[in-house]
């Protein structure tokens, strides 16, 4: 869990706020990690690409390649 936040804060939160958004890590399940965008994130409609393309490629490339990302509204 820890690695997962500082990934979050270190590598992938820099980038989201650099375009006015923002994420929350809202739960892990086993693999299974579950967040919620916030600021101009939440109506993003690249928000889906996003999610896999940064989110989960980041997560996987500092934490574990299983990790499976999930927007979950909030």
């Amino acid at each position: 869990m820890m690695l997962i936040q500082e990934t979050i804060e270190r590598d992938i939160r820099p980038i989201l706020q650099s375009d006015g958004g923002d994420i929350e890590l809202l739960d892990i399940d086993g693999d299974r990690v579950m967040v919620s965008f916030r600021g101009s994130c939440v109506e993003c409609p690249s928000s889906g690409v996003t999610i896999k393309s940064t989110v989960e490629a980041k997560l996987r490339e500092f934490v574990t390649d299983t990790l499976i990302v999930e927007e979950v509204a909030s």
